[in-house]
């Protein structure tokens, strides 16, 4: 037995022989509170987590990774280019688009949209379009055909369905004996999609790059390249070192570079902001734990005293009962904050049962799939939050047991025995 008797007196006065148990209760209930607190801490930011993923995943699925353009805004020789950026290391697929902004039109319904012009094969590599397309496909794109395929907001704004024409008018235009007049073609909807992302299904259209360059009179350049990559974390890197080895004729100025991570950089800080916000507005709830933790201490302390002082007159030193309170403290805290991990953890797992078992059980829905385009709450549990939040927890304990275990210390033997 090399247990140090501080540790064992520590642990013992945690179940109180007097007042009917009180004080043990009232250590139970300072465990359960930290323990709440912890789970709650670990499900909320494991549930901004699930959304931060599902966000990235939908946004990656309509959007390429990276992007070459011209500095002029064209390309011009674009298949070498082409060859040359799919034989760098670490790019899957390489596809050519034409973008520019063009004005849709179905009677007096008048929208203004991104065209894109896209190679349907090459696209198909790069985007996931056409796993988000809810009529007709990518392939029904053809040059000459004059196809365009919209996102399902600008369809509905427009009042367009599959196979309705619009015309599509691009803001430069011509020079005719009637004076100035703008370029225009008459297209026919294919296809419809919806990839839940507002950006994309309100202020995008799609045909064939044959068809946007004939329009846009691009000849036989393209606006740019898209990249899609095995590592879509590598792309601010990858995309730069890629354009830094191109050395095509007439781009001798240069090349500029885009990537997701700044197309979108403001959806990631919100959410950042907001996990950052969460975790100290919910970190209250522990720190409510942990004055509750200072009052148990305090009142075992009152309650102990006579044993507290029968120790000191056999020779127990200031310090040893010092750290017998300590060991309360840490054992509260420690219990606290693993149960509280280990309850949280498992709610971050399931929290998509526990939600459908709450709307049954209340017959309310909280994530409307036509509001909020997922009927399922994510969550995505992250080891280096859950350590955060316990390291948290821990530390408030650790300072919450100072002060009651230092009150135990300065105990004066004669005062607590004057009326035994």
């Amino acid at each position: 037995m090399n247990v140090p008797y501080e540790w064992l007196i520590g642990t013992r006065y945690l179940r109180s022989s007097h007042r009917s148990g009180f004080v043990s209760f009232v250590a139970s209930m300072s465990v359960i509170g930290l323990a709440l607190g912890v789970a709650v801490l670990v499900v909320v930011l494991s549930v901004l987590n699930g959304f931060e993923t599902e966000l990235r995943s939908r946004m990656l699925t309509v959007t390429s990774h990276g992007t070459i353009s011209g500095i002029d805004g064209r390309i011009y020789e674009w298949r070498r280019a082409q060859a040359e950026l799919a034989r760098e290391p670490g790019v899957r697929a390489v596809a050519p688009y034409i973008e520019a902004r063009g004005l849709l039109a179905n009677g007096t319904q008048v929208a203004g949209a991104m065209v894109r012009g896209i190679v349907p094969a090459d696209e198909a590599a790069t985007a996931g379009f056409g796993d988000h397309l809810r009529q007709g496909k990518l392939t029904d794109l053809e040059a000459g055909k004059y196809r365009i395929i919209l996102g399902s907001a600008l369809a509905t704004e427009l009042g367009v369905q599959v196979g309705q024409s619009i015309v599509l008018m691009a803001p430069e235009g011509s020079a005719t004996p009637a004076g100035f007049a703008p370029r225009m073609r008459r297209f026919m909807v294919s296809g419809i999609f919806e990839s839940g992302m507002y950006e994309f299904d309100r202020g995008l259209a799609l045909l064939h790059m044959g068809d946007a360059a004939k329009l846009y009179h691009f000849d036989d350049q393209v606006t740019g390249l898209r990249l899609a990559l095995d590592d879509p974390f590598t792309a601010p890197q990858l995309v730069l070192r890629a354009a830094r080895n191109l050395d095509i004729a007439g781009n001798t100025d240069g090349f500029y570079v885009n990537d997701w991570t700044r197309d979108h950089a403001n959806f990631f800080r919100a959410i950042e902001l907001t996990k950052s916000m969460m975790f100290f507005i919910l970190l209250i709830l522990v720190i409510v734990a942990a004055i509750n933790l200072i009052a148990t201490l305090v009142m075992i302390v009152k309650e102990k005293q006579t044993d507290i002082a029968i120790l000191r007159t056999i020779g127990a030193a200031p310090s040893n009962v010092l750290r017998m309170f300590l060991v309360q403290g840490a054992l509260i805290g420690l219990v606290g904050t693993v149960l509280g991990a280990g309850l949280g953890w498992l709610l971050a797992l399931n929290v998509t049962s526990v939600v459908h078992g709450i709307e049954r059980a209340f017959g309310v829905q909280f994530l409307d799939p036509s509001v909020y385009l997922m009927s399922d709450l994510p969550s995505e549990v992250h080891l280096a939050d859950v350590l955060q939040v316990s390291g948290v927890a821990l530390a408030l304990a650790a300072f919450a047991t100072i002060y009651p275990a230092w009150r135990a210390s300065r105990t004066l033997p004669a005062e607590a025995l004057r009326h035994e």
